[in-house]
């Protein structure tokens, strides 16, 4: 707990009670606890530690100013927070609110059971990275750039995972860097040679050098006809504070255009694919702007049914990159012991 920090202006500030941030707070710090387990009430402890030490008018601002909520208003909105997302979640997600509202406990994943809750803790870490969130920020156990490297592959797979699951089909990981280490036009030729609806033909003036063109994952219902006509998704993964300025609906006619000399009659379906938890009062325009788009609290479920496709279908080519999903899951578990490791080296120390 030592080593997290929650400004209490972003708690509650004038914008209002940021409930995701402070349920992020807690399933961080029970992530990296020991334990496992945090009070609930740590919320509050840690905001007023953040408002004496660099928000002095702050504290005294949250309890005169009736616009903004009381410490029993927050607690209540945390909680129904994190009851929302274990409701949403169900078995991959890897928290738990116990019954009164006191305790909020992290239950390591189980051998039979272990990519979904990995999937979320993913997302987790990605959306407290230092640009984005500052709870992460000086803890000494904020992720190295190598980490982010290494978390933010592991997420373009299980985005391959999901998008593969939500249309029940067959998914290629096309983002650069490829699993498969193809060249941009190899893999697209690849990808086209199973999908059969258009031909692959750059035309005149196309970037010299594309790494992916801004489509990370393809995933498609392919019918046993072969003909055009079905199910195609055209997927952005985006792990950045500015994923609304990376919208793949808008670059999907370009995309076409440049590649391909018979284009492709089948419709690409735009997705976006996310590792933060949506704000709901702007989620409808997101999807007006991005086309449909895979969250923290629709990805895990998507993945583990990812699982059940593959063991069903017995082929992991079903999904590309699949095999680094048990690779995640071991790399997670062992970050999570080397800061709580460091964290109990400060503790000490201090």
């Amino acid at each position: 707990m030592i080593s997290l920090y929650l400004p209490l202006d972003e708690l509650a500030g004038q914008k209002g009670l940021n409930c995701n941030l402070a349920a992020d707070f807690l399933e961080l710090a029970a992530f990296l606890s020991r334990e496992s387990t945090v009070l609930a009430s740590a919320v509050m402890n840690e905001a007023t530690i953040g408002a004496a030490e660099d928000h002095v008018d702050l504290a005294d601002e949250l309890v005169g100013n009736d616009e903004l909520p009381y410490e029993d208003e927050i607690l209540c909105g945390v909680a129904e927070c994190l009851s929302e997302r274990q409701n949403i979640l169900g078995r991959s997600y890897p928290f738990q609110l116990d019954s009164t509202g006191d305790t909020v406990t992290f239950h390591p994943p189980e051998a039979d059971d272990l990519i979904g809750p990995t999937a979320y803790t993913l997302c987790l870490l990605l959306s407290n990275l230092r640009n984005i969130s500052p709870i992460l920020d000086n803890s000494g156990v904020h992720p190295t750039d190598d980490e982010v490297r290494i978390l933010r592959r592991y997420f373009q797979y299980f985005a391959t995972a999901g998008l593969a699951a939500e249309i029940r089909g067959r998914a290629w990981s096309f983002g650069f860097p490829r699993p498969d280490g193809s060249g941009f036009l190899d893999k697209l030729g690849k990808v086209w040679t199973v999908l059969g609806d258009g031909l692959v033909e750059p035309q005149i003036g196309v970037p010299s050098r594309p790494k992916d063109d801004q489509v990370d994952v393809f995933a498609a219902r392919l019918p046993r006809d072969g003909l055009p006509g079905f199910p195609l998704i055209a997927a952005q993964v985006a792990t950045g504070r500015r994923y609304n300025q990376k919208s793949v609906k808008r670059h999907i006619g370009a995309f076409r255009s440049r590649w391909f000399g018979a284009q492709p009659v089948t419709d690409f379906i735009a997705y976006m694919v996310v590792p933060f938890v949506m704000e709901r009062d702007r989620f409808t325009d997101d999807v007006r702007v991005l086309g449909n788009v895979l969250h923290r609290l629709r990805l895990p479920r998507r993945v583990m049914e990812a699982v059940s496709m593959v063991g069903t279908a017995g082929n992991t080519d079903l999904i590309e990159g699949f095999e680094y999903l048990s690779t995640a899951v071991e790399w997670l578990s062992g970050y999570r012991e080397r800061a709580i490791r460091k964290i109990e080296r400060k503790e000490h120390l201090s």
